[in-house]
């Protein structure tokens, strides 16, 4: 299986292993990406877990292919398992 996250390509952090230093990085920055994300996926608590992963692995591309100001870039990762 494979993790998804959405990151800037000047954040010089990795949102997997150093997410804190990754969100104030960000943060400060002043795009606050994971709302952004959080605006674009369509999640519930009423779909299954499976189904929100696949959800906002579908907000990351759609965010990642409409980059209009360049600056998004998707990071994946494998999970064990």
């Amino acid at each position: 299986m494979v993790e998804a996250m959405l990151t800037t390509y000047d954040n010089p952090h990795d949102p997997f292993t150093d997410f804190d230093s990754w969100y104030q990085w960000d943060e400060r920055a002043g795009y606050h990406t994971p709302s952004f994300l959080a605006r674009i996926a369509v999640v519930s608590d009423e779909i299954s877990e499976p189904d929100q992963v696949l959800a906002i692995n579908q907000a990351i591309d759609e965010i990642v292919k409409e980059n209009t100001l360049g600056m998004y870039r998707k990071v994946t990762r494998e999970i064990p398992g």
